[in-house]
């Protein structure tokens, strides 16, 4: 048509061949598109009525995907020659192209297999303490490796065992590249084990660095600290040296605050009658006391505790209270994140007086919002020891020895 309308043959050729590929790419896409969904939804309603998981792991895996893209591939196999039967050589170069696609497809469809077996194993109690990842990753390094040399037959005509012939020159190429390639391989293992994303926050004292990362390469993966100098470290460092990644607290919606008052340990006592009465005015301890106050006295009648003495039977003491005191303080304070783990806890006795320990964690992450979260807290707390008869541990200063002189 095109040649009696009076274009050039060579012309009408070309336009020929791209108004046929427009319009199977079309027809394909349409093809693939519906032939996807039905085999998703098969495979979706063959999973619900299944009794094991396997087979919903392979819907999870993108594996009906995958499988339902070799239709479309198919249909354009036959396709090819007809669409270019005019050019032998571009038919053969889309015939390899094509190739080189179901290679890919292939070793994508085994990986979607490999990962659902290794989720579905992962449930397994037999298999829980099994190294499972290794063995996929093992297994996927096989299979691109023989994909890769499949290709290079595909485009080049050299089989395996001509290629075997280059085991000198890549010897060679292993030494003089040594760095290069340590590099190319951490970066996939980085990438593949998502050890380290941009802008995650790392610290990796071997090198200096606490801060986000910006940016990562071949090579190296800079990271802007937080006084805005920026820390250089070698990709392979990553997988081969211990660092700290904090996205885990980024993704878990709260900040740990781990932070101790030293308590003078000289100034904890028993509490008297007295001390209990005047204890109760603070509000936040009142039914604390009352309701330990009923079970000890409960306690040492049932003993028939001699209570001329203090010690005898059970008491409350002042460092108790004011630990209930803590922790009640921290579980209604709004901006602590109750869902997350959240106590008041003795530590060992140190020289410097009994650590009493806050261990909570802040709804709000940002930095700064963070450092007033924690100081509004102990500002508070350090001011209410006095309530308790309780003093900070100190170290004694030159103005202390002034007034003992």
């Amino acid at each position: 048509m095109l040649v009696d309308q009076g274009m050039q043959e060579g012309w009408a050729i070309f336009l020929n061949v791209i108004i046929n590929c427009i319009i199977v790419a079309i027809g394909l896409l349409i093809i693939g598109g519906l032939f996807r969904q039905l085999v998703v939804a098969l495979f979706s309603a063959f999973s619900g009525k299944t009794k094991t998981s396997f087979d919903d792991y392979l819907v999870q895996s993108n594996f009906p995907r995958f499988i339902a893209r070799l239709l479309p591939l198919s249909i354009l196999w036959f396709l090819i020659p007809i669409l270019f039967a005019e050019s032998t050589f571009v038919a053969e170069l889309v015939f390899a192209l094509l190739k080189v696609y179901l290679v890919i497809l292939w070793i994508l469809i085994f990986r979607s297999i490999l990962r659902s077996i290794h989720r579905y194993l992962e449930g397994k109690e037999r298999f829980g303490d099994k190294p499972m990842e290794s063995y996929v990753q093992v297994l996927m390094i096989f299979a691109w490796g023989i994909g890769i040399f499949w290709i290079i037959q595909l485009l080049t005509g050299y089989s395996i065992k001509s290629l075997a012939t280059l085991g000198a020159a890549s010897a060679v190429i292993l030494l003089i590249f040594k760095d290069t390639i340590l590099g190319f391989v951490a970066s996939i293992q980085v990438s593949v084990n998502d050890l380290v994303r941009i802008g995650d926050w790392i610290t990796f004292e071997k090198f200096g660095a606490d801060g986000d990362v910006v940016e990562i390469n071949l090579a190296t993966v800079r990271v802007q600290n937080w006084d805005k100098t920026y820390t250089t470290i070698p990709t392979y460092s990553l997988i081969s040296d211990s660092f700290k990644n904090w996205r885990g607290m980024s993704e878990s919606g709260g900040r740990r605050i781990k932070r101790s008052i030293y308590i003078k340990q000289s100034t904890i006592k028993f509490l008297s009658p007295e001390d209990l009465e005047r204890f109760k005015k603070i509000e936040l301890v009142k039914p604390y006391i009352e309701h330990r106050q009923r079970d000890i006295e409960k306690y040492n009648a049932a003993k028939n505790v001699n209570k001329e003495i203090q010690i005898n039977g059970r008491n409350q003491t002042n460092l108790g209270v004011f630990r209930h005191y803590m922790d009640t303080y921290i579980n209604a304070n709004s901006a602590i994140h109750k869902d997350l783990s959240l106590m008041v806890r003795h530590l060992a006795p140190t020289d410097k007086g009994i650590p009493l320990e806050i261990y909570c964690f802040s709804r709000d992450q940002r930095w700064v919002n963070y450092e007033h979260i924690q100081a509004d807290i102990f500002e508070h707390l350090l001011a209410a020891l006095p309530y308790f008869d309780l003093e900070v541990f100190e170290s004694p200063t030159g103005t202390d020895f002034q007034k003992l002189n």
